[in-house]
């Protein structure tokens, strides 16, 4: 992938306290967004019912300021129109990089159906937390032993980024320090 489009997963006020090793999962989620932004990717948003879930959590919503989150009802992000539309409209992307909440409900779902609709999608696997460890776990075996793609948010930022020159360079390794 060199143009891939970020999406972050139901990062909810409902959701978010309770998954596990919450922290390392938002410092990581952080890293990944702020590293899309510095490469001008494009970036995605979704809640998961936010009338009973909540919004997006605030020091994820202060990063993504300038995009507004899809809400849905289906698991799937690949099941929501509104969804659809907005991959529709983003020209010249190659593939879609996914994090977020719950690793084995929404984000497996949606990775299953992107896949199957033939794009290319990658999890990262530092990104996304659920509730139970279990669940995130086998998430991310049946994942991988389905012929899934998974990364982690170094991999990603610096396979996308390619060589170590530049400003931009500089300033993701200033991220992930």
């Amino acid at each position: 992938m060199k143009n891939p489009c970020l999406v972050v997963i139901d990062v909810q006020e409902k959701l978010y306290p309770v998954v596990q090793d919450k922290d390392n999962f938002l410092r990581n989620l952080e890293i990944l967004i702020r590293g899309f932004k510095l490469l001008d990717l494009p970036i995605i948003a979704t809640e998961q019912v936010p009338h009973k879930l909540g919004h997006t959590v605030n020091p994820v919503r202060k990063i993504l300021s300038n995009v507004e989150p899809i809400p849905k009802s289906s698991f799937s992000c690949a099941s929501d129109d509104r969804f659809n539309s907005m991959c529709d409209e983003l020209l010249n992307v190659d593939g879609y990089v996914l994090a977020g909440l719950e690793t084995h409900i929404c984000v497996y779902q949606t990775q299953k159906q992107m896949s199957l609709l033939g794009k290319h999608v990658e999890i990262v696997a530092d990104a996304v937390s659920s509730r139970n460890r279990n669940n995130h776990d086998v998430a991310l075996d049946r994942v991988r032993n389905s012929g899934g793609f998974l990364t982690t948010t170094e991999m990603i930022l610096f396979e996308l980024k390619g060589n170590a020159e530049g400003n931009v360079f500089k300033q993701l390794s200033k991220l992930v320090k």
